[in-house]
């Protein structure tokens, strides 16, 4: 059985810093994409970062420039998955989740953690 376990979710002033982890307990191909998706109360859900097995990296507009998404994986499965925000604001408050992405080409790719919130205050 696949898990995926955040952590690193807390409370920052804006401006401030935050590092999220995902675990991956079980096996997950190293050719699945992983990512962060985020939900704030009242809105859709969001893409936040993606990372595909070649590290070849992708991030939301609202986003990029202040986070920065990294991975650890074998020539098998992935490891870890981590999310560094800096720069952080009241509109990155949300609940923070760690996926991994189904696709056309890898439909089997499809998992996700229990969130971690992330409260950002002014």
């Amino acid at each position: 059985q696949v898990q995926l376990m955040e952590t690193g979710g807390g409370s920052v002033q804006a401006g401030g810093s935050l590092k999220l982890s995902c675990e991956v307990r079980g096996y997950i191909s190293r050719y699945c994409g992983m990512g962060w998706y985020r939900k704030a109360p009242g809105k859709e859900r969001e893409f936040v970062s993606s990372i595909d097995k070649e590290d070849f990296r992708d991030y939301g507009p609202l986003v990029r420039g202040r986070f920065t998404i990294s991975q650890t994986q074998d020539n098998n499965s992935k490891k870890a998955v981590f999310l560094e925000m800096t720069n952080l604001k009241t509109d990155d408050t949300a609940m923070y989740y760690c996926a991994a992405i189904k696709s056309a080409l890898y439909p089997y790719c499809d998992y996700w953690g229990q969130g971690t919130q992330v409260t950002v205050s002014s």
